[in-house]
């Protein structure tokens, strides 16, 4: 791992960036060195490990048009060596304004000893939530 993120916030940042691009080198930058990581896709589909999550991303983008995720209601919980986010993620693809779909999700960041990476990912579809659902909350579009 040669990408450095200070803070947990920019691994998330680093995160969306790398969806938004396809790009699954960078996406995989993220996840912790660990073969404990574990993320669970909105389909109910749990991915151990580093070769597995890989190959489900792989999958992802190889059938999917590139797509962004409008993210909004954040709530985090942070400590000296871990933090952990919620957030609502609305789904667009390419540049259709449309949304297509809307998921729930917690990430888990560790600090290692040199940087901020993501633990755990468990997302869930969830119902539509219009902005005005989520009062207060800062809207940001990745």
């Amino acid at each position: 791992m040669s990408t450095f993120y200070a803070t947990a916030e920019d691994a998330a940042e680093a995160f969306y960036e790398a969806i938004a691009r396809a790009d699954l080198d960078a996406l995989m930058e993220v996840w912790a060195d660990d073969e404990d990581i574990v993320c669970i896709h909105p389909t109910g589909l749990r991915v151990e490990g580093h070769n597995a999550i890989r190959e489900s991303w792989r999958a992802i983008f190889a059938n999917n048009p590139l797509f962004s995720m409008h993210i909004r209601g954040k709530v985090r919980w942070e400590s000296a060596t871990i933090s952990v986010h919620s957030v609502v993620e609305t789904l667009y693809l390419q540049d259709d304004q449309a949304m297509h779909g809307t998921m729930q999700s917690t990430h888990v960041f560790i600090r290692g000893p040199l940087s901020w990476r993501l633990l755990s990912r468990h997302t869930s579809a969830a119902i539509h939530l219009e902005d005005e659902d989520i009062p207060g909350q800062k809207h940001t579009l990745h």
